[in-house]
């Protein structure tokens, strides 16, 4: 048996094939970003899932893709962790970037971008990857992201810069307190998921000015330091992959033809195109 996974930040996406390459089953978990979550809880989330602690004696190989696997250091805790799990497997972990170039594009060139709980992007030349900068995570980065929204609009609640009413609504959807903010910041795990949470609210009000503007400006930073210094050709095929960038593809579109782009395609959620990679370019 074989897992193929789909880690971000907020969740994880698991499907099991046999060696003839057919489904056996999906599955998902919490998040699984080793660069921000604990390892005990790293390993809890994948235990308190019974679908494939059920299969764990069976699995040989396990192909995870994952936010916060860019680095050597995550990406061996993480390996660790499945190793203690799945011990009869053969463990090989790639960013999720990776996977999403495998879900948009195969083995063919063009330029692939995350919007989702993080962003991030890359130019893929039909075999390898170039990312012009190195992702710094929620704090420093992830511009566009579901993240960088959420802070966004906590930042505007405060600094009472959210118009009244939308901010009445905000208000009864979520708990504001300060010390509730600061403890999930600041104390517990992935902070980056809770304030990708706030985004949602965005989907319910995309039609509202002041939504548009602060997305609108989101974009616009993200193909500033993300896309436009590639400097690709204008008949590249750019692809988005996320719930961000599919919530908001009207809007990402025409931030793109702006900047004299198109947008070939946008990719909701990618595990079912990097099934279909695998099951044609892996033996």
């Amino acid at each position: 048996m074989i897992l193929i996974a789909d880690g971000g930040s907020t969740k994880a996406d698991w499907i099991a094939i046999d060696n003839n390459k057919k489904e056996l089953f999906r599955t998902r978990t919490l998040g699984l970003n080793p660069a921000i979550v604990p390892e005990e809880e790293l390993h809890n989330r994948i235990i308190n899932m019974f679908q494939l602690i059920n299969v764990k004696d069976d699995v040989e190989e396990i192909h995870f893709y994952g936010a916060g696997c860019g680095t050597p250091k995550p990406v061996q805790i993480l390996k660790t962790v499945l190793e203690s799990i799945f011990v009869k497997a053969k463990v090989f972990i790639d960013e999720d970037m990776l996977a999403a170039v495998y879900a948009a594009s195969g083995k063919e060139p063009a330029l692939v971008c995350i919007l989702g709980t993080g962003s991030n992007s890359c130019y893929y030349n039909g075999s390898t990857m170039e990312m012009l900068v190195a992702s710094l995570g929620y704090i420093l980065m992830d511009e566009a992201s579901g993240n960088y929204f959420g802070k966004k609009l906590i930042i505007d609640y405060y600094y009472k810069k959210m118009p009244k009413e939308i901010a009445e609504k905000f208000n009864e959807e979520f708990n504001l307190d300060a010390d509730y903010i600061k403890k999930n910041l600041y104390r517990e795990s992935n902070p980056n998921m809770y304030l990708a949470s706030f985004a949602k609210f965005m989907f319910d009000f995309k039609d509202e000015k002041y939504i548009k503007k602060i997305i609108k400006k989101g974009f616009q930073k993200f193909f500033k330091y993300r896309v436009l210094p590639y400097n690709v050709p204008t008949e590249t095929p750019i692809y988005f992959i996320g719930s961000i960038a599919h919530y908001f593809r009207d809007i990402l579109e025409n931030i793109a033809a702006k900047n004299n782009l198109k947008i070939t395609d946008v990719i909701q959620r990618p595990i079912d195109n990097l099934l279909e990679y695998h099951k044609n370019n892996i033996n």
